[in-house]
Parts: C-alpha cells; sequence; structure tokens
C-alpha cells in the first residue's frame, strides 16, 4: 500500500485589500508584491491616492503662488528662455504665454490620465527588457500595478511641496520642476547653478530613489527574476532618463 500522498505546497491565497497594499508599500513592500504576483492586480486605489495628492498640490499652487507667477518664474530660471521672449512682439509674447498657461493648467487637470499613460510607457518598457533580457516572465498587467504602488513615495513629496508653500514660501523663488526639500538642487539656485550640475542634483532625489527601488521590489516578484536582475533593468533606464534629462538642461537650459 502506498503511504498518504504529498500534496504540492500552495502559495497563501490569502488576498490583501487595497487599503492594505496602500499601507504595506510603505511598510511591507514585499508582501504586496508578492500579493500582486498571486494575480491581485487592483490598482485604482493608488491612482486616486496620487491624483488627489496632485490636485492637493495644485490646489495649494493656485491659493498662494499664482501660475501666471509659476510661468514667470521657469522663464527667468532659463536665460535661453528668456532670451526667446526678448525677441518676440509683444502680441506673441502675450500669444505664447497664454498658451504656456492653458498648457501647465491643462497638465495638472490631466493628471490622472498622464498617469495611467505613463504606467502604461513604463510597463512596455520593463516588460521587453526584464523578459526578453532577463528571461523573466512578467505580465504587462502585473507591471502596471507595481508601478502605480511603487510611485506612492511621491504622496510624500507632495505633502513637503505644500507643506513649504503654506510656511511662507516666496512666490519669486517657487520652482515647479522642484517643488519640495527632497534633493540637494532644492536648495540651489537654477538661475546661478550651472545647469548641468543642476539637473543632476535634481534627478538625485530620495524619494525618487525609494520609488525606484520599490519598483525593482515588484519587477522581480512579479517577473519572478533575481532582484540583482531587476535593479539593473530599472536603474538603468533611470540613468538613461537622467543622462537625457541632464544633456537637454545643459544644451537648451
Amino acid at each position: 500500500m502506498g503511504g498518504p500522498s504529498i500534496q504540492p505546497k500552495e502559495e497563501s491565497s490569502t488576498r490583501l485589500t487595497q487599503w492594505q497594499r496602500v499601507k504595506g508599500t510603505f511598510i511591507a513592500p514585499s508582501d504586496v508584491f508578492q500579493d500582486i504576483k498571486q494575480g491581485n492586480r487592483s490598482w485604482w486605489l493608488p491612482m486616486i491616492v496620487l491624483a488627489l495628492a496632485s490636485y492637493i498640490l495644485f490646489a495649494a499652487i493656485v491659493q498662494n503662488i499664482g501660475m501666471q507667477t509659476v510661468l514667470d518664474n521657469q522663464i527667468r530660471m532659463s536665460p535661453k528662455a528668456s532670451e526667446q521672449l526678448a525677441q518676440l512682439t509683444t502680441e506673441q509674447r502675450e500669444k505664447r504665454n497664454s498658451i504656456s498657461l492653458e498648457v501647465m493648467n491643462s497638465v495638472f487637470i490631466a493628471g490622472p490620465v498622464m498617469g495611467l499613460i505613463g504606467a502604461a510607457v513604463v510597463s512596455m518598457v520593463l516588460l521587453g527588457t526584464i523578459n526578453f533580457v532577463f528571461g523573466g516572465r512578467a505580465r504587462f498587467g502585473d507591471l502596471f500595478t507595481v508601478s502605480y504602488y511603487a510611485w506612492l513615495p511621491m504622496v510624500i513629496k507632495v505633502l513637503l511641496g505644500v507643506a513649504v508653500i503654506y510656511a511662507g514660501q516666496l512666490p519669486e523663488s517657487f520652482n515647479i520642476k522642484n517643488y519640495a526639500p527632497t534633493n540637494l538642487a532644492a536648495f540651489l539656485d537654477p538661475s546661478e547653478t550651472d545647469k548641468t550640475f543642476y539637473a543632476f542634483a535634481s534627478a538625485i532625489d530620495v524619494i525618487t530613489i525609494w520609488t525606484l527601488l520599490l519598483m525593482s521590489m515588484g519587477v522581480a516578484a512579479v517577473a519572478r527574476v533575481r532582484r540583482k536582475a531587476a535593479f539593473v533593468s530599472v536603474f538603468g533606464w533611470w540613468m538613461v532618463v537622467v543622462l537625457f534629462q541632464t544633456g537637454w538642461a545643459t544644451f537648451f537650459g
């Protein structure tokens, strides 16, 4: 007679709620990404949290800084933009100003949609990299969900930025591209600092690094690859973006 059959060990079927996963992203990210690996791909709650954070920042800027001031600051911080604007007629400057204000407002208002597009692009890039280069088994839906949970630390950056604004930030010193004190560049004057160094200093951001670490952990979990492969994929693409941004600031800033 044969002995009792041994059943293969199955992964836990216990699913985390979305609230548990949002909280877990900050205190137990491995559990969150394992939950996503098991097929729990709901991402709408972190999307709503991030959208609300962006609208809170938008409201703080409108009420305390003013979108026109934001635009004027960006022009003043860019010598080339100031030079180009000086060559325009009064009518052309007014038209460009109006278009620029509409674009800035639209970017904030359409933030959730742009987030969806951004998550899709990131997921597609990482899908190709981790699966075809490192032999992973990731699926688009898994990476899409990982992206939204990995982005949650951005809420902390937004809240810091809002706190700085309400603490009495001078409107003329506000920089929409670097609104929170989470990197070295936030403490530098962009109009007096070397553009290349300023762009690089902006990229080495505490919240950005935190997000990249979470993304790497999530990719490793859902793609079933070593974390080293996931770190190379995520941080490798980040370095490409940083080099592009630094080069752009050097030649066109």
